[in-house]
């Protein structure tokens, strides 16, 4: 077994490539992300399968734009770089996904092919009525100047069970400033951090312009990490980013 941290757009992610047994994975991650405290997630690679490169599990089984960015550019990386077009197999979602990758000198910069919503809709949330976009692997709360950071992150826990989601993210987002402040909660292993990049999150923003201007949209949001950049035009979503190898894992 062997460990990695990535970085893409500052949404630090520990990439495991090994055998771990479905009955190991939690020990393991949790030990791995003691060690890694800057780690915001973890995911476990494993060999491609009904024609895909690559398969990734994230640790709580949600989905992850940013970590499919990293399984593609480890797979890259490994199999003598360039720019290439990669297929993935990733939890949370059924069909393949495809990362289009360019090696720059420190990395790669990405488009992620991500799998169009579920549903982009309005919920109710105790006073506040909110966007939710639905992911097959994760949901997103988008609050356009709403919510305030400690009333995100006392209640997410509880709207993730009420909407009765796996994995729910909350995106503070900026329209006029064009900033976006994650907060993501998995359910399923209990992690709740304030994401220093979002990719599932920017995507959903991008979703939710589309279907609320009614054309397509391009838009760029300024993260804690850095940029990401999403583009939608009800038929293709596109997440833009970066990605680099930060160290292997001793």
């Amino acid at each position: 077994m062997r460990a990695y941290l990535y970085d893409p757009t500052g949404n630090m992610t520990v990439l495991v490539e090994g055998e771990v047994s479905a009955e190991e994975r939690r020990t393991v991650a949790d030990g791995l992300m003691a060690r890694c405290p800057e780690a915001e997630q973890l995911g476990f690679l494993s060999g491609g399968r009904e024609g895909c490169d690559i398969r990734l599990d994230m640790a709580g089984g949600e989905f992850c734009g940013n970590a499919t960015m990293c399984a593609a550019a480890h797979f890259a990386r490994t199999h003598g770089g360039g720019d290439r077009l990669v297929t993935l197999s990733v939890s949370g979602e059924e069909k393949p996904l495809q990362v289009r990758l360019e090696q720059r000198a420190d990395g790669f910069a990405g488009r992620v092919y991500m799998p169009l919503p579920l549903s982009v809709e309005e919920v109710r949330l105790g006073e506040h009525t909110l966007p939710l976009v639905r992911f097959a692997g994760i949901s997103h709360l988008i609050s356009d100047g709403i919510l305030a950071r400690q009333e995100a992150e006392e209640n997410i826990r509880r709207w993730c069970a009420q909407l009765g989601a796996d994995c729910l993210g909350v995106m503070l987002y900026d329209r006029l400033r064009g900033q976006l402040a994650p907060l993501v909660y998995v359910a399923n292993i209990d992690t709740l951090f304030w994401e220093n990049s979002c990719a599932s999150g920017s995507a959903a923003v991008g979703a939710w312009l589309y279907a609320r201007e009614g054309k397509s949209v391009s838009a760029s949001f300024s993260e804690p990490g850095g940029v990401l950049a999403a583009e939608c035009d009800g038929e293709n979503l596109i997440l833009r980013g970066s990605v680099r190898l930060k160290y292997e894992i001793e």
